[in-house]
């Protein structure tokens, strides 16, 4: 039996999955790659026995990691390492501190996360756009939404599409951009190059300006860079998102779906999802989709995917034609 002080980062990932039970652990599985999913059933598999002494240090453990991640979130590493020595000793608090840092990547710009979107937009506006890109793509999608929509629709364009095709960028290009926001916090950037941008990043951005904005950008970027424009616009919607969509906007599009597409499609949803469409139904007609579901046996994650797919090509024609409205930024709030 491992001792405690023994046990590798994987195996107290193990144990500690182990003590949430199977239905917590799920849960878990839903956020973990493929790999980690695979490396970590196999761990927990070879753990012949757990004892509860193990359980409580690696609970314990987890908990404090839990909490320092939060006190940085809130506050910054200064905050943190003061809060856990108040509360556990400057040893310990050290210790939290150091297992955290070296594991959790801190993302540089953390104080302009934490700064009001209107003053960063005065702040940046003029900066060159490779720059406000860059600046944006470490922000919370929310600030993001917010500039984006306030700049000029040519640098609208210029910027959303350098945040899509932006990969990494080097350590010394990030201290000369925080330099230039007047801040230093080269202490909390690592020396690895940092991943930020890319077609998720600006999805998040775009799906909280307002439609106008995102018309305007998709528009342009169709002539620029069709590809992308069309990653972008196929990631803009997921199946989940059936939830945004109005009773009415919902009942159009159950109309245009196969049952055997719409089962597939709910087969792996959440229960949000599976609740908004029986209730956008007759009584009998979903109680036939629920039977569907229930004797359709196992299938494919593939399959599954392809039939949410399918369903959201129908909500972006209907939107696309103006038959359906899908609320998303300041702006699209819909009027009775």
């Amino acid at each position: 039996m491992y001792q405690s002080n023994e046990l590798t980062t994987k195996q107290k990932a193990a144990i500690l999955l182990i003590t949430l039970g199977p239905d917590l652990s799920a849960e878990i599985f839903k956020y973990l790659r493929e790999d980690e999913i695979e490396k970590l059933t196999l761990e927990i598999a070879s753990q012949r026995k757990v004892s509860q002494e193990q359980k409580s240090k690696v609970i314990a453990e987890f908990h404090e990691m839990a909490l320092a991640k939060e006190y940085i979130s809130s506050g910054g590493l200064d905050y943190a390492r003061e809060v856990l020595e108040k509360a556990l000793g400057s040893d310990k608090a050290i210790a939290i501190i150091n297992r955290l840092t070296s594991s959790l990547q801190i993302r540089p710009f953390d104080f302009a996360r934490k700064t009001d979107p209107a003053q960063l937009l005065n702040f940046i506006q003029n900066e060159h756009p490779q720059t406000i890109a860059l600046i944006m793509a470490y922000l919370q999608p929310e600030q993001s939404g917010i500039i984006l929509s306030s700049l000029p629709p040519d640098r609208q364009v210029d910027v959303a599409k350098r945040i899509a095709t932006m990969d990494r960028t080097s350590p010394d290009v990030l201290k000369d951009v925080e330099r230039i926001l007047e801040r230093k916090l080269s202490s909390l950037v690592t020396q690895d190059f940092t991943a930020a941008g890319g077609v998720d990043s600006i999805v998040e951005v775009l799906n909280r300006v307002d439609r106008t904005t995102e018309r305007t950008i998709i528009e342009n970027l169709e002539i620029q860079n069709p590809e992308l424009a069309e990653e972008i616009k196929r990631r803009m919607f997921v199946f989940e998102d059936i939830v945004m969509l109005d009773d009415r906007s919902l009942q159009l599009v159950l109309r245009e779906i196969e049952s055997k597409d719409l089962a597939l499609a709910l087969k792996a949803s959440s229960a949000e999802v599976g609740e908004k469409v029986y209730k956008n139904m007759s009584k009998r007609a979903s109680e036939m989709l629920k039977e569907e579901i229930e004797y359709m046996g196992p299938v494919r994650i593939r399959d599954v995917e392809e039939a949410q797919q399918k369903i959201v090509n129908v909500i972006r024609r209907l939107e696309e034609s103006g038959e359906i409205v899908v609320a998303r930024g300041k702006g699209d709030e819909i009027i009775a």
